[in-house]
């Protein structure tokens, strides 16, 4: 649904790039984790993505059309929640009002469900909220426009312990075939649960592209102090009952993702994940 065609992307001329022929592809229907260190350029690609930053080469194509282009066509199906922002200090109904008519497909019935998982109602005045309270209303209005295409910056920056699970919940409400999400996120605590692909991203490289499933299959996620099964580990990081380790699966067993320790792994050893995963699509 998505190209991102060989971009490269500095905000001042002369200065270092922060992208640099940088190619992704997105799919519908999917909920994807764009994974990366600070400065590797997440944030930068989500407004490239919707057409509010210009590349200085390469291009967008969303459903075959340039989004650079700003054409409603694209505007009125993708929406950006970037991590900072700002409402206006009206109502929120007022702000529906302004607003929703944007979005063809945006639904006051789907705002109050998912304002009810924050619980909170349209009975709001946006002037009189706390910042983790603004961006759960925001949220809400951008799942509620029922757009195919939803960008979200660190969406769980700001929102407290309660918030966060009620974020997880949220998204997995709001999803559907025809729908794709890609969060950006430092918090992978936060999403490890409702993602159903992985991004990570490198120096201008996708390091990994591939699918909860996929990762699962291929790599074993399990907390041990065995020493024995140390020596045979990928990755390790250490934990309150001994390590976190990363394993070859080779046995098929199941196991729960842990994306900390996969973005450790896939940056300390790049070559070895792509290896792994390449080795797999050969097979095939």
């Amino acid at each position: 649904m998505l190209q991102v065609e060989n971009i490269s992307f500095s905000y001042r001329r002369g200065k270092k790039e922060v992208l640099s022929d940088f190619s992704l592809s997105l799919e519908k229907g999917r909920v994807y984790g764009l994974l990366g260190k600070n400065g590797a350029g997440k944030s930068t690609l989500l407004y490239l993505m919707s057409g509010l930053l210009t590349p200085k080469h390469g291009k967008v194509m969303y459903h075959d059309t340039d989004v650079r282009r700003r054409l409603p066509i694209t505007l009125q199906d993708m929406f950006l929640v970037p991590e900072e922002f700002e409402l206006p200090p009206i109502s929120l109904i007022s702000y529906i009002e302004l607003n929703g008519n944007f979005y063809p497909r945006f639904s006051k019935e789907d705002m109050v469900k998912y304002l009810h998982f924050f619980e909170m109602d349209l009975d709001t005045d946006l002037g009189a909220l706390s910042m983790g309270q603004k961006k759960k209303v925001f949220m809400s209005f951008a799942l509620a426009t029922n757009t195919s295409l939803l960008l979200m910056d660190e969406p769980t920056n700001g929102l407290d312990i309660p918030g966060k699970s009620q974020f997880r919940k949220f998204i997995a409400s709001g999803m559907s075939d025809d729908k794709t999400i890609v969060i950006s996120t430092h918090q992978v605590r936060d999403i490890d649960k409702v993602l159903d692909h992985v991004l990570i991203m490198d120096n201008s490289h996708v390091l990994l592209d591939q699918s909860i499933t996929s990762i699962c299959d291929k790599l074993l996620f399990v907390e041990s102090d065995d020493r024995e099964l140390v020596k045979t580990a990928l990755y390790t990081l250490p934990s309150v009952q001994g390590n976190l380790l990363l394993l070859p699966n080779t046995e098929n067993e199941e196991s729960e993702i842990n994306l900390e320790l996969l973005f450790g792994a896939t940056l300390a050893m790049p070559d070895k994940i792509v290896e792994m995963f390449h080795a797999k699509m050969n097979e095939q």
